[in-house]
């Protein structure tokens, strides 16, 4: 299996983020995954970074971290921009960068900031086209293209991608699993979804799955007071979203079991959402699991 972080750039200084992403570096992990949105989902008060910025500058500041987000929102960017971004990064980090990419988990946030349509269906078809447009101008050649919301008239773009760049979709619905099929390298599975994953699996082509899932560390050696402790301040943090299988705790061991059947259901990568904001002490406990799933 492999392992990313997933850390939502919000409630943490850069230097704090930097510092993370060096952590997981350190402790095995194999890639990071930002967030994005115009505010914090849920607490809108709060400070968050902007989300290609934050991934060029986690790029610059580590060697071998894949360097990806979970996802970028297709109506916040022109994909001729996007195009252009995405390439800059993959060519800044020697090729470590991957595009996640969705039509938008917070339609409201679409409304309020004005950036789009709060409408499935064109979000999703916004989103079609702009994956069309990514694979026309990676190619380098002069290009057109003429679609309900992009129009491209012989357009070439340079540099080219050093390599292909993976993209990640998430999503389960008919028309998002067509685009999983037809574009995906990685096909991330909404964890609540899990026990479709046989029955969708055929539907998203060769993409490989991915899941994204809240952890809590609990130390190798802790009483039954503070493990419930742990739990306890977990939950408060997270509430809902730790339901339906979303949130796994346990020690280093425990965890280790938990992604060794995550393996043999078929998936292939994780995103770990730490409840502690992935301290430093965590991800360095981690490293035993990661080194476990090898």
């Amino acid at each position: 299996m492999e392992f990313h972080l997933y850390l939502p750039q919000m409630r943490m200084t850069m230097p704090e983020i930097v510092e993370r992403a060096r952590n997981a570096e350190r402790a095995g992990f194999a890639g990071i995954g930002l967030m994005d949105h115009l505010a914090p989902p849920q607490y809108i008060q709060g400070t968050m970074y902007e989300a290609m910025s934050t991934a060029g500058w986690i790029a610059a500041k580590t060697e071998n971290l894949k360097v990806g987000h979970l996802v970028l929102c297709d109506m916040f960017r022109h994909p001729v921009v996007l195009a252009k971004q995405a390439v800059t990064l993959d060519h800044a980090s020697e090729g470590r960068f991957e595009l996640g990419i969705g039509w938008g988990s917070v339609p409201a946030e679409l409304g309020r900031y004005g950036v789009g349509s709060t409408t499935p269906k064109v979000r999703v078809e916004r989103m079609a086209e702009t994956l069309a447009v990514l694979r026309l101008l990676w190619s380098g050649e002069q290009v057109s293209y003429q679609g309900e919301f992009f129009q491209l008239n012989e357009v070439m773009a340079h540099p080219v991608p050093t390599a292909p760049i993976p993209i990640t979709i998430g999503g389960t619905g008919p028309r998002t699993l067509e685009l999983v099929a037809e574009y995906a390298d990685w096909w991330n599975l909404q964890i609540n979804k899990i026990v479709e994953l046989e029955r969708l699996r055929s539907r998203a082509g060769k993409a490989r799955v991915s899941i994204q899932q809240l952890i809590t560390v609990v130390p190798p050696g802790a009483t039954e007071a503070e493990r419930d402790e742990i739990l306890t301040t977990a939950q408060r943090r997270f509430g809902q979203m730790g339901s339906n299988g979303g949130l796994v705790a346990g020690t280093p061991a425990e965890l280790t079991a938990h992604y060794r059947r995550m393996t043999d259901q078929g998936i292939d990568r994780t995103y770990a959402w730490f409840t502690d904001f992935a301290k430093p002490a965590t991800l360095e406990a981690f490293a035993e699991v990661i080194e476990n799933l090898r």
